[in-house]
């Protein structure tokens, strides 16, 4: 196939309408007024959804050219998604703006590298403006009304910030598909992972198929337990205090396997063998980390540690422990409190200079269950079509509730971003640079024009309005009401 080129004007003119057909698309969906978008699926029901983002990804132009320009601008969305999860539809309304002003200074003769610095110039000045408007989020009433905003529902925003209040803001909190039509929440008291119990021989609760240990000891390994020998000297110092032992290594398996169940059926040891969760170098933290939080140490070669020379001292300790077929739930480890700390500040460390976002997510997991803890919200819905519409808004709802619990809050409503534009009436440029920061300071106040118009009023008129009112003062598209506080 030969390769198709366009330059100057013509490519512009292609970029432009792919902008415009993918943000057009998103437009409506902003502000509490804005309608839903329906994504036909090739498979099943389609999905009715509001999130920029996720519309974006589902756009595809059969026009190469055009197709570019939506694949520019999805970039955008995409980003924001991934910093901050929620925010998406502004991105995507910001970017258009500013290409549309732009491409039309550009067929009148500007320089484009001009226009650019002056963007770029103007667009810190904006953001350090935001930041310095940014308040704190405090209290769980204010984490409510984040959620319930983002969500555009109060049982959503009370939810959220229950769930929050429960795990810290270091717990994971993981969205499922529920089987009810209510939302449904799980928490998970202490740390939990994916491992279960060895061999059933070891269950304590045959009613629930579990195995439940109080106050046991905790022998750590990364090493495969297959001769009696390695661990025979631990047991023999254990067995002076406690019945209860917890033993998680790579593996366990013949003749000292065999010896914990015979132990377990005479009732002389109450045991617990559970295979080391993770793979490779995620499995030694992962070990580190239980290590810290019980106060026991990693047995391992490479410190010169064997199994044989294991004392008292080396083993964890927690209040209880329990363990089925799937998962094990390690409840109030006895490790102290600055080596946890000290391990809590390690993982954030590591999750600030991680470039991956799948290591990041999985440093995240193991923060939470060391400083915060694990809750999962199931959503209930009467249909398939309902059900992933709201899943989207939990989601979304959360995300936005995490980056203010974070970084704080702005006034809404496009208050915050029209308030910027007084900072940027102040520098001082000339040509084809001032023009840049024209095309900015147009572009901030296009959330607002958008919501306006979502909201069947003049754009125009509430636009300048808010422009005459104090700072943080704006428009209230859910009740319809101009000169409302929007923080």
């Amino acid at each position: 196939m030969a390769k198709q080129l366009l330059f100057g004007e013509e490519a512009r003119k292609a970029l432009k309408v792919g902008i415009d057909t993918l943000a057009n698309a998103i437009r409506v969906t902003l502000g509490p007024r804005g309608r839903p978008v329906a994504l036909d699926k090739k498979f099943g029901a389609p999905t009715v959804i509001n999130d920029g983002v996720s519309i974006a990804k589902e756009i595809e132009l059969p026009d190469p050219f055009e197709n570019m320009g939506a694949q520019l601008v999805k970039e955008a969305a995409t980003k924001t998604n991934d910093q901050c999860g929620d925010g998406t539809s502004t991105s995507l309304i910001l970017a258009q703006s500013i290409v549309g002003e732009g491409f039309k200074n550009i067929a009148a003769g500007a320089d484009s590298q001009a226009l650019k610095r002056g963007v770029e110039r103007g667009v810190n000045i904006v953001v350090d403006e935001l930041k310095k408007m940014s308040i704190p989020v405090k209290g769980k009433e204010q984490v409510a009304q984040v959620a319930a905003l983002s969500a555009v529902d109060q049982e959503i925003g009370d939810l959220i910030a229950d769930v929050m209040e429960k795990v810290g803001k270091d717990g994971v909190i993981t969205v499922e598909e529920g089987k009810g039509l209510q939302f449904e929440t799980e928490f998970v008291e202490g740390m939990k992972f994916d491992r279960g119990y060895i061999s059933p021989y070891f269950i304590t609760n045959a009613e629930q198929m579990r195995v439940e240990l109080e106050d046991p000891y905790i022998l750590i390994t990364d090493k495969k337990i297959s001769a009696l020998n390695d661990i025979l000297p631990a047991l023999e110092k254990i067995i002076q205090t406690t019945k209860n032992i917890v033993i998680i290594a790579e593996d366990l398996e013949g003749e000292p396997l065999a010896t914990l169940v015979v132990n377990k059926l005479r009732g002389t040891l109450s045991p617990l063998g559970i295979k080391a969760p993770g793979f490779g170098d995620r499995r030694k933290a992962m070990l580190q980390d239980i290590a810290v939080l019980t106060g026991g140490k990693v047995i391992s070669e490479e410190i010169g540690r064997k199994l044989d020379t294991v004392t008292v001292e080396d083993l964890g300790r927690a209040r209880k422990v329990v363990a089925d077929k799937d998962n094990t739930t390690i409840v109030e480890g006895k490790g102290k409190s600055e080596d946890i700390e000290g391990r809590i500040k390690q993982i954030r460390a590591e999750i600030d200079i991680s470039t991956s976002d799948y290591d990041k997510e999985k440093l995240q997991e193991r923060l939470a269950k060391l400083a915060g803890g694990v809750a999962v919200i199931k959503v209930g819905a009467g249909t398939e079509v309902e059900l992933k519409e709201k899943k989207h808004r939990v989601e979304d709802a959360l995300s936005a509730t995490r980056a203010a619990v974070e970084e704080g809050i702005l006034a809404g409503g496009g208050v915050a971003l029209l308030s910027c534009v007084s900072a940027l009436n102040k520098v001082k440029a000339k040509g084809d640079e001032a023009t840049g920061i024209a095309i900015l300071k147009r572009a901030l106040e296009e959330p607002l024009r958008c919501i306006a118009t979502n909201s069947g009023r003049e754009a125009s008129v509430v636009v300048n309005k808010v422009k005459e009112s104090a700072p943080g003062i704006g428009y209230d598209a859910l009740k319809d009401e101009l000169g409302v506080d929007m923080v």
